[in-house]
């Protein structure tokens, strides 16, 4: 039985092109090609790297928090309340009015006490702003995209299907390993299944769900891409991929620093980033790339269907979260005119707040304010320029 599915599963024609078999692609006179074998190195990379995010989040990022001062606030706890309690933990954390009147008979509370319950009972379990700044999506992911960017770069300056994308496709699949590729490959394959490993115990975000959907689609992909030897196009999805993710994260550091100029300049940079690598470079180059130039060279396949299907799914997401920014930015200007007293130099600011909420549910609730008039007072106090002390400002 094992056996069978093992024949069936390292069956050539799921991997490889027609006339081509696994003894084509045996090391000989020189040349290395990647093995299957080699992708178990990724589990004890990902452990590593979450052993060095640990250590960098305790003895870096929780350092500088101090330096730049980020510091939590001082949050009220709920009052104990079983029915309550209940109510949040089985049905809903923030309940409908209907609800609300319901409550209040049950518990006897005015309807204002209710609410200010439910608002300190959400704010706790949120993070507090020095974990947002240290944890995984903030310093450490921002530090190791830009770290796998120049990797990226070196691996590719000097490569010719970097600027001619038929090169790609030249010899396939007796494409030689290089050494640049394998560690680029082991390090991106490495801190993906860390980020999922580390799913289980990170913030849970609002778009959790999409998040697993990524990193597996991502792992598939880079596992797939290595096994059949699509190296060459596989280092350049991730090399486009993390040129803009460094500037969202960068910018959140910078927020959380009250460095505000800094983080809406670098935000802006990053909209027009994400935009021109997820919806023009990687659909309209990639794709087309993987799409059309191989079946000039050999016949469609199953590993050709497979991994197309893979980077659609992956431009699905990536037209998901560009919709999500989109309508960020169309609410912050609606709201830009609705109240006069946002400066163009709080703008940036508001993106990056708003894409905060967007994205996770950790931003924290006062009790005397409903979500619009908290928006216009984190606005009008903003605009102030008072907390602005981006470059010394």
């Amino acid at each position: 039985m094992l056996q069978t599915v093992s024949e069936w599963l390292w069956w050539e024609r799921l991997w490889l092109p027609a006339n081509v078999s696994w003894s084509d692609l045996e090391d000989s006179d020189g040349r290395v090609y990647a093995k299957a074998s080699q992708l178990y190195t990724a589990l004890p990379c990902a452990l590593g790297l979450l052993l060095v995010r640990y250590l960098f989040e305790r003895f870096l990022a929780t350092p500088l928090a101090n330096v730049w001062g980020v510091r939590n606030s001082v949050r009220l706890t709920a009052e104990p309340s079983p029915i309550l309690e209940n109510y949040f933990c089985s049905q809903a954390r923030a309940p409908s009015q209907a609800d609300v009147r319901s409550l209040c008979k049950k518990t006897s509370w005015p309807e204002r006490r209710v609410q200010v319950w439910f608002k300190r009972r959400r704010n706790q379990d949120r993070p507090g702003l020095r974990k947002r700044f240290c944890e995984a999506r903030c310093v450490w992911r921002c530090v190791f995209y830009f770290f796998a960017f120049v990797c990226g770069v070196l691996a590719l300056y000097d490569k010719p299907w970097l600027y001619n994308m038929k090169e790609v496709w030249a010899g396939f699949p007796k494409q030689s390993m290089l050494p640049s590729q394998y560690w680029y490959y082991l390090l991106e394959t490495g801190f993906y299944l860390s980020l999922l490993l580390s799913l289980t115990f990170d913030v849970k975000r609002k778009d959790f769900k999409e998040q697993v959907i990524h990193h597996i689609a991502t792992l598939t992909l880079l596992s797939f891409s290595w096994i059949s030897n699509y190296i060459r196009i596989g280092t350049l999805v991730m090399a486009v991929h993390d040129s803009a993710d460094i500037l969202l994260e960068g910018a959140k550091v910078f927020n959380y620093a009250k460095w505000h100029q800094t983080a809406k300049v670098m935000f802006v940079v990053f909209t027009f980033l994400f935009m021109l690598t997820r919806l023009v470079i990687f659909p309209f180059w990639l794709i087309h790339c993987t799409w059309v130039y191989p079946v000039e060279k050999f016949a469609p396949f199953f590993g050709y269907y497979f991994f197309n299907v893979m980077l659609l799914v992956l431009q699905i997401l990536h037209l998901y979260w560009a919709v999500l920014i989109s309508r960020m930015v169309c609410k912050v200007i609606f709201k830009m005119y609705a109240h006069t007293n946002v400066s163009t130099s709080s703008l940036g600011l508001i993106f990056i707040l708003q894409l905060e909420g967007d994205d996770r549910s950790d931003e924290e609730e006062n009790d005397s304010d409903s979500p619009e008039e908290r928006y216009h007072k984190l606005s009008h106090t903003n605009s102030s320029g008072a907390r602005d002390r981006a470059n010394g400002h």
